[in-house]
């Protein structure tokens, strides 16, 4: 095994969404053990950073997206406009992949415009830097099971490469029709991570990380509100997610796969006695 060059990176906006954990605040909570998930699943959410005609309209994949991207830059202090973005999904937007594939097979010519509009993997991404009037770099992408450590190689590989702040979106939507064979996922699952190359004013919790050539097995969720969530397609994040939540009572290194042979080693530290921030 050889360890490759990686760095440390700063978390200054955190924000998460599922039915039943609807916001970082909640997340958090559930899984320290100190609070328990709702028992009555949240509606999708409603992006306030679209106008209200968009939000109708706006599939699973950018309510999601934007909801927790919104959330992240607004606990970070910075201006949306000024952040490089990186937008990752398993899957993209299944249902309406399935529509599309059960339209072209029967009556090709009934095809929504809106839903084709919708169907590219940067569809979020494309919607956020419109609603937000970002010019940045911005990148869609997808690994299949390691979409999430991918996403965050590369958001923590710009972060450091530029020495700016970066935005990482992750999500993944429920699996429909005959693509549910083949490409499973659960409910709605999508969290977003504003990293910065330095400690700042706002930042809460610190990652070291490097790759690591090295064969691992994916890490199951540690916590029972974490483990209900693990039939998503963005379930690889949870890990993560559980050691900055646990950050000030020492969490222990973990490694993501990315490949057969390669992982993504972090560590997370607590800067602060963090409060729980929605």
């Amino acid at each position: 095994m050889s360890d490759e060059r990686g760095g440390t990176l700063f978390i200054d906006g955190i924000a998460f969404w599922a039915p039943t954990l609807p916001g970082w605040a909640a997340a958090r909570a559930a899984f320290r053990g100190e609070a328990e998930p709702l028992a009555t699943p949240a509606k999708r959410p409603s992006p306030e950073v679209l106008a209200p005609a968009e939000r109708r309209r706006a599939p699973d994949t950018v309510a999601l997206a934007l909801e927790v991207a919104a959330a992240a830059v607004r606990e970070s202090g910075l201006d949306a406009a000024t952040l490089p973005s990186i937008f990752t999904s398993a899957h993209g937007d299944l249902a309406i992949n399935d529509y599309m594939c059960s339209t072209l097979a029967s009556e090709p010519t009934l095809i929504s415009p809106t839903k084709f509009h919708n169907s590219v993997h940067n569809a979020a991404a494309g919607y956020w830097t419109i609603a937000t009037g970002c010019r940045e770099a911005s990148s869609a992408l997808t690994a299949f099971d390691a979409s999430f450590a991918a996403g965050l190689l590369e958001a923590a590989s710009q972060c450091s490469a530029d020495d700016r702040a970066v935005l990482l979106v992750a999500f993944d939507v429920e699996a429909s029709g005959a693509l549910a064979s083949v490409a499973a996922s659960v409910g709605l699952l999508a969290c977003a991570l504003v990293l910065a190359p330095s400690a700042g004013a706002n930042s809460i919790v610190a990652i070291d990380w490097e790759l690591a050539r090295e064969r691992v097995a994916a890490p199951a969720p540690r916590s029972a509100a974490a483990r209900s969530l693990a039939g998503n397609a963005m379930s690889g994040a949870l890990p993560l997610l559980e050691a900055i939540a646990t950050a000030d009572r020492g969490g222990a290194p973990l490694a993501l796969p990315l490949a057969p042979s390669l992982a993504l080693r972090l560590t997370a530290h607590a800067l602060v006695a963090t409060e729980a921030r929605s």
